[in-house]
């Protein structure tokens, strides 16, 4: 395996590989374009079919497919690869490579094995750690100091193949799932640039991912962003920032006897505190189980994030009073 930050000289023989791109989300993207801007030859475009969304629930293009048709790419949108149709439709590509990154479908064997140097995946963590479906999240929220991207070539396996390129980043106190997000999708963008410059002049020694330290990132479920202020100040500041944009941390408040979600767009941990819930003073600090969290931005439903102190004006949250809990 080699770092990315190694200078490497291309042959231009080997150039352009033919390669289809498989990924669907924003993350994906970056790395689209770069492979474009290398020149690579970009014969098929994979996506997830568009789904409804927005309040008119209409189909919605991926950010991948909105690309690649901009662009005039073919892109094929399949529910699954595991048809005899869609494994025949791939193999007559005859592609250099596939890369995939967060694509969102299982790829079997006859996928895999398609292409003449496989299936390189942009994964987002620093493998073995956090292998699975949301390592920027989990990373954060297990307060890591730091992450990065792997290229690896993919197997059959959850994130198991071999590594090729590994680059890492920092993961400061202050940042937020979204700022990671897109800091590793421009880095994957530049590191697969770079691993394929490598692949196509056989200058890459895939390197077996390690026994040891190996971790999974469930997938997210809403209800984690669950502000429970009996827990540490600490743990829930990872909260907020793991859960920025999606799917938000939250707690729930009552005014005018009705109780409202809101919720918590950035925050500090304190070191002082007080019983869990109470509202401290009108940052507004909330008193947790270890010190106290105070609140910066903030968002009722279905309006914008707003400045604590434009919050307070709409919601008051009196000093001496208490949080609810549970929700």
């Amino acid at each position: 395996m080699a770092s990315s930050n190694g200078a490497s000289t291309t042959d231009n023989s080997a150039y352009p590989l033919r390669l289809a791109f498989m990924g669907t989300p924003d993350f994906a993207v970056p790395a689209l374009q770069a492979l474009a801007d290398a020149g690579h030859d970009i014969v098929a475009v994979y996506s997830q079919p568009p789904r409804p969304a927005g309040r008119g629930q209409k189909d919605r293009l991926s950010p991948v497919q909105a690309l690649a048709e901009s662009r005039g790419w073919p892109v094929r949108t399949p529910t699954s690869l595991k048809t005899a149709e869609a494994q025949q439709d791939f193999a007559a590509l005859k592609l250099d490579v596939a890369v995939v990154a967060a694509y969102g479908l299982i790829l079997p064997p006859e996928i895999l094995e398609a292409p003449r140097l496989g299936c390189l995946n942009i994964h987002a963590s620093l493998l073995p750690r956090w292998r699975g479906a949301a390592p920027i999240q989990r990373a954060i929220l297990a307060g890591d100091r730091e992450t990065g991207i792997t290229i690896m070539q993919m197997d059959a396996g959850l994130d198991t193949g071999a590594m090729l390129l590994q680059e890492s980043l920092p993961i400061y106190p202050e940042t937020n799932a979204q700022q990671l997000h897109d800091a590793l999708a421009e880095l994957g963008g530049r590191m697969i640039v770079h691993a394929l410059e490598d692949c196509g002049n056989s200058r890459l020694l895939p390197q077996a991912q390690p026994d040891f330290g190996v971790t999974y990132a469930d997938k997210v479920q809403k209800a984690e962003g669950h502000l429970d202020w009996t827990l540490a100040a600490a743990e829930l500041d990872r909260r907020v920032r793991a859960f920025t944009p999606w799917p938000g941390a939250f707690f729930e408040a009552v005014k005018g006897g009705k109780q409202e979600r809101i919720k918590v767009l950035a925050a500090e941990p304190l070191p002082y505190g007080g019983s869990p819930g109470e509202v401290l003073d009108q940052g507004p600090t909330i008193a947790c189980g270890a010190g106290s969290l105070r609140l910066w931005q903030l968002q009722r439903a279905g309006r914008g994030g707003m400045t604590a102190e434009a919050f307070l004006r709409g919601f008051p949250l009196p000093t001496g009073s208490r949080l609810p809990l549970t929700h």
